[in-house]
């Protein structure tokens, strides 16, 4: 091979590369070189760079030069000032030049860069690229050699990574499931519920109606007004905000709904308040690790009897249903 020792053991692609190595030193000499020859005619050429001296320096010299005997103050101002403005000129001239060379360069780095991204994803393609340009023989006579695009490798994990079609499909999903969801839930309030209640005006006056599993208080009042309406006087000429409706010794306000508290496993002082039957717990064993289960009637009062006898039992009992307040266990007596 030329070039080479004849004790040189080694490919072809080394001896390229060598070849390559070589070249690109002998061309970074050749361009020092040039640098400091046109360092050394600059200053020859001008004769006003001295090495170590500043620009304050450099105008005096060169004004010195220029002013020989006696001269007008005019004629003085003159020459200064366009010794100054050839130096500024000067200077300004090698600044462009210096710029307008590092942009060639760095337009060059981006071309290399952009060629060797086309062309090839390997890491030592520049150096194959560049052995070929240089020795395009010894290559034919090698043989040609052919690069293969990298591209994805389909048994890597790739979930972690951002991808837009898959978010979207996820977004999508949520949407469908929160529509299925909110279908169902209106699917269960729609469905009836029977509730076994008693008018309590000191004494019990039971009776069952029907309503839907999301009306609220309110509505379910509404109902046994017109239910308890024939049968009683005082709830014919009263309204349904002086009906109060008590479950488990707590008065449910107005706006809860019944599926409210069945969606919440809502519990009251002396039962759970999602069941509106009523059952007793009836063991033949009795173990005091399993809570009753046990379900009382609901109680409507109007507004006007629980004022005057709420210190009275069970009305004295009785408080407004809290839902953040949580009962441990139940009790039928006391506070």
């Amino acid at each position: 091979m030329s070039g080479m020792g004849d004790g040189y053991v080694g490919t072809s692609q080394d001896g390229v590369r060598i070849r390559r190595l070589q070249k690109q030193r002998e061309a970074e000499r050749r361009k020092i070189q040039e640098l400091k020859s046109k360092t050394a005619s600059g200053q020859e050429q001008s004769g006003l760079l001295q090495f170590g001296s500043s620009s304050c320096e450099i105008l005096d010299t060169a004004f010195k030069k220029e002013t020989v005997g006696l001269v007008t103050r005019e004629e003085y101002v003159e020459k200064r000032v366009n010794i100054r403005n050839k130096f500024e000129e000067e200077e300004k001239e090698k600044m462009l030049k210096l710029l307008q060379e590092e942009e060639e360069l760095q337009q060059q780095k981006r071309s290399k860069k952009r060629k060797l991204k086309g062309s090839s994803r390997l890491s030592f393609a520049e150096d194959l690229d560049d052995g070929s340009d240089e020795d395009d023989g010894e290559n034919k006579s090698s043989g040609n050699l052919r690069y293969a695009k990298l591209g994805k490798d389909p048994s890597v994990e790739t979930n972690f990574l951002p991808d837009s079609e898959r978010e979207a499909e996820e977004q999508a999903e949520r949407e469908r499931l929160k529509k299925q969801w909110i279908r169902e839930q209106e699917q269960i309030k729609n469905e009836p519920l029977q509730i076994t209640y008693s008018y309590w005006d000191g004494t019990g006056h039971r009776r069952v109606i029907q309503v839907r599993k999301g009306d609220a208080i309110g509505n379910f009042l509404r109902a046994v007004q017109q239910q308890l309406a024939p049968d009683f006087r005082e709830i014919r000429t009263t309204s349904v905000e002086n009906l109060l409706y008590v479950k488990e010794d707590l008065i449910i306000p107005h706006q809860h709904s019944f599926y409210e508290l069945i969606i919440n496993k809502a519990r009251g002082k002396s039962g759970p308040l999602f069941h509106f039957d009523v059952h007793e717990d009836v063991r033949t064993i009795a173990d005091a690790t399993i809570e009753k289960d046990e379900s009382h009637a609901g109680k409507v009062v109007e507004r006007h009897w629980y004022e005057k006898n709420k210190h009275i039992f069970p009305a004295s009992r009785w408080e407004i249903y809290d839902p953040t307040k949580k009962w441990e266990r139940y009790t039928v007596h006391g506070d």
